[in-house]
């Protein structure tokens, strides 16, 4: 494993955008949202709003020698923002993120939404966030898209999982809105990690955030509580914790439930990110009691990588700014994935072990692919973020992935979720 000082990313991360090239750059995600929630309009969205269809028109297909398996993979399609699809059949009309997890006590499945509305193209009532929608049984194959069956409270009913007000002060600071980054299940609890934003649009070197915490559900997602301890954020006082963003990638053979987390980067535009992630475990039942002081940290102390109570987590990958990022276990393969604010790409990696040495980024979905070279022949989706993976996916060598797309524009398309399966990391 690298030390601190030599991260395992490549030394010449892929370069970014040039300002001769204004349509190359992301979206900012959250520059712009329901005026009715109190969200102002921002800046800096540069290049013509993409049609609807070009999304799936500039998809590839996968890299395979079945033609015929190759059409059948999902490869960029729409699962909510559409009229009479099955997300507004519960509740949902558009909403970004849709990160999946497993609900292991009936073998269903989850998907977490961020701002959500009832109705299409960011109108109608605004739901709120998280929100949640269910699906009885997923189809690992592509075949079949993701359709959703029920929502939370009740199916039909979508309905932010909750209880706090927008754009006001609920006992810890004023917070614009509660953004889940990660959903799991164990032992008949559920849990999701969030960050509360205080803005949307920080300052440089800020990371914007109010605070994080994680949130428990023991009725499988209808009510929710918080535990009481919460990680400081920027306008706590504590700017660019490295306990922002969380990814829970699963409680492993050995009997750990191992984490990844990072600093707050929801809004892409964090210049003080630097792209690093670090690593703790916790046993589930110090987890599930809120004995959060119980982790252990993968960190370099004295010449050597060893988990420890005594030193906080070191970096183990750093390089371009990261904005959502995604780590589970497929079969026996860690598998990683996250939007690339720099390179405007999702990007994956795989390790053998979370304390593993990782392989070097691979562009799977970018925002364009003509530019730069490493981009050419992949799947196009201008304006995307997100990126999680399924944690149904077929295998290690074919992820399903999740992400999102948004122009930044309020009532014109798209503002959805995309399914892109056979993914090979």
């Amino acid at each position: 494993m690298p030390t601190p000082s030599t991260p395992s990313t490549p030394s010449t991360p892929s370069t970014p955008s040039t300002p001769s090239q204004p349509d190359r750059r992301p979206a900012t995600r959250r520059s712009a949202l329901k005026a009715g929630v109190g969200l102002a309009l921002g800046a800096g969205l540069l290049g013509a709003a993409p049609a609807a269809a070009a999304t799936r028109d500039n998809a590839r297909p996968p890299a395979t020698g079945n033609k015929k398996n190759a059409r059948l993979l999902q490869r960029g399609t729409p699962l909510c923002d559409q009229p009479g699809d099955s997300a507004s059949a519960q509740g949902l009309g558009s909403g970004d993120l849709a990160i999946p997890y497993y609900r292991e006590h009936d073998s269903s499945w989850g998907y977490v939404f961020g701002d959500s509305w009832t109705g299409i193209q960011q109108t109608d009532e605004y739901i709120g966030s998280p929100v949640m929608l269910n699906q009885a049984s997923f189809d690992s194959s592509g075949a079949t898209p993701i359709s959703f069956t029920w929502a939370q409270p009740t199916g039909g009913r979508a309905r932010q999982l909750f209880d706090y007000q927008h754009r006001q002060n609920n006992g810890y600071g004023d917070e614009i809105s509660r953004i889940p980054n990660d959903c799991i299940e164990f032992g008949g609890r559920t849990y999701i990690q969030y960050t509360s934003v205080a803005t949307w649009e920080p300052p440089a070197g800020y990371d914007g955030s109010l605070m994080s915490g994680v949130a428990y559900s023991d009725d499988h997602g209808v009510t929710w509580n918080d535990y009481p301890y919460h990680w400081p954020g920027d306008t706590q006082g504590t700017n660019q914790s490295m306990y922002g963003m969380w990814s829970f990638a699963g409680i492993d053979p050995d009997g750990w439930l191992y984490i990844f987390s990072k600093r707050w980067n929801g809004t892409h535009v964090n210049t003080g990110d630097g792209g690093a992630i670090q690593l703790f475990r916790i046993q589930p039942n110090d987890f599930r009691d809120g004995n959060f002081g119980a982790q252990q940290n993968w960190a370099y102390v004295n010449n050597s990588w060893q988990w420890t109570t005594s030193a906080a987590p070191s970096a183990i990958l750093s390089g371009n700014r990261i904005g959502e990022f995604s780590v589970k276990r497929i079969g026996n393969t860690y598998c990683m994935s996250y939007f690339d604010v720099d390179d405007y790409s999702i990007c994956t990696r795989t390790a053998p072990r979370p304390d593993a040495a990782w392989t070097a980024p691979t562009p799977q979905i970018v925002g364009n692919n003509t530019w730069p070279a490493s981009h050419w022949g992949k799947p196009q989706t201008p304006y995307l973020y997100g990126g999680y993976i399924h944690p149904g996916s077929a295998s290690a060598t074919s992820l399903t992935l999740i992400v999102s797309q948004w122009n930044g524009k309020l009532n014109e398309p798209p503002y959805w979720v995309l399914q892109y399966d056979g993914i090979n990391p």
